[in-house]
């Protein structure tokens, strides 16, 4: 560490914002600046954590991160910070594997007696008035219950922590960055935006999300070091959520409902499917079944996959056979009564992606002075009050051996072929017509 380290932080999502509330709160005098290509509270972000809501949840069969999630947990349940956005309803996961058992070892191991429990499905489909009867309990072997859990109002507690880091000096800047800065020796000193505003700091964190891999292609072509790019590391990857509006008789046989998981195995060649209960608005959301890369060319010559580059990423311009990707995950759940629901919302939410699903928070390995934390995989929300420690520790070079090796930038990754939550689809096929046979 430098005698007056200065934080930059690139890209205000769960990472970045969590990052900068550790260290300001750590290091109160120190110079600490968000940036972002949305303001904080705008009316639409593309940060996959802005959202309506997310899941906030410890059942993981990966011991590290249900250790991590149950830490995270409690400050949702107990920080007036975070608790007002947290809604404990449970989970209710549909096993094909030995899923649930898993977690309950997990559970156990780490000293937890949450009421946690793996029932029969024919036992398990008469809980919570019989709202999943009609969900698809095909090769189902369990489903695991698991009171503890819940979710969050996503972008309502993301714009009140950005808020809270501000009020303790935290700056944010909203402009688009083209490409990282550096010294003569290769050191990150910075970005550069659009606009052409240099900002400097002695510590560069990219916690971009889906735009990482973008970012460090265009900076390894502009400073001619090929040794930034993410390669084979990361990969960003797009998803469909859709929410259906209830009316007042619907809302109230669902409202206390339970997160819903659809656990598959990689033979089934399906991501976990999940429901959320309604919102104040009376609004039911689920995700789909198709996670998309979108390759295209970034710079001339260099094609890899990257969010479409418009400035809200497309996100509300949905096209048809991803809003019925959407349908048929809705039949997964709710079955023929879900077809007169009233479909108000689709987003397509982009994240970035390692093959194991694991996090990369470590510094790069090609420049002094940069950091990449990022590589949610759709399931980094649920940390949101503990990235930043961990992000810390890392900075610090105090980050245990365990989480260092987890979250390298340079390991050895398997390939993708057990993770059924790696990205499964190209998106330009998914939007091409049938071939007539």
């Amino acid at each position: 560490m430098t005698s007056n380290p200065s934080y930059l932080i690139i890209g205000a999502g769960v990472f970045g914002v969590s990052t900068a509330y550790h260290l300001i709160q750590k290091y109160p005098d120190a110079s600490i600046t968000l940036v972002d290509r949305d303001a904080y509270d705008a009316e639409s972000r593309v940060a996959a954590s802005w959202d309506w809501n997310k899941v906030i949840r410890a059942d993981y069969d990966d011991k590290v991160y249900c250790r991590l999630a149950l830490e995270a947990q409690e400050i949702f349940k107990s920080d007036p910070l975070w608790q007002p956005h947290f809604h404990q309803t449970g989970v209710y996961w549909n096993c094909r594997s030995d899923y649930a058992q898993n977690v309950i070892t997990n559970h156990k191991e780490l000293g937890r007696n949450d009421d946690i429990i793996a029932l029969p499905v024919a036992e398990a489909r008469k809980l919570y008035g019989g709202i999943f009867d009609n969900a698809d309990y095909t090769g189902v072997k369990e489903v695991l219950v698991n009171r503890a859990s819940g979710w969050a109002a996503a972008g309502d507690a993301l714009r009140a922590v950005t808020k809270r880091c501000l009020e303790l000096g935290v700056s944010y800047v909203t402009a688009s960055v083209t490409n990282l800065e550096f010294d003569g020796h290769g050191s990150c000193t910075g970005v550069k935006t659009r606009s052409g505003e240099i900002l400097s700091a002695t510590h560069v964190i990219v916690a971009a999300g889906a735009f990482t891999p973008t970012l460090l292609e265009w900076s390894a072509a502009k400073s001619g070091n090929p040794g930034l790019r993410a390669g084979e590391r990361i990969l960003a990857a797009g998803i469909t959520t859709g929410m259906a509006q209830l009316n007042e008789e619907q809302y109230k046989k669902f409202k206390d409902m339970p997160v819903g998981f659809q656990g598959y195995t990689p033979a089934e060649g399906k991501p976990f499917i999940g429901t959320l209960p309604p919102t104040k608005d009376r609004e039911l959301k689920w995700w789909g079944s198709k996670i998309f890369t979108n390759t295209r060319e970034v710079l001339p010559g260099h094609y890899i996959s990257s969010p479409p580059p418009t400035h809200d990423y497309n996100q509300w311009k949905v096209p048809g056979p991803l809003k019925q990707d959407i349908v048929e995950a809705r039949n997964l759940w709710y079955g023929p009564e879900s077809a007169t629901w009233e479909m108000t919302k689709h987003r397509i939410c982009w994240d970035a992606f390692t093959t194991t699903s694991d996090f990369i928070i470590s510094p790069h390995s090609a420049s002094k002075g940069l950091y990449i934390a990022t590589c949610g995989s759709f399931h980094g929300y649920k940390f949101f009050p503990v990235l930043g420690k961990y992000i810390t520790q890392m900075l610090e070079g105090e980050l245990a051996p365990e989480l260092m090796g987890k979250w390298a930038w340079d390991r050895q990754r398997p390939d993708s072929s057990q993770n059924v939550e790696y990205p499964n689809s190209e998106m330009k096929h998914l939007l091409e017509p049938a071939a007539k046979l």
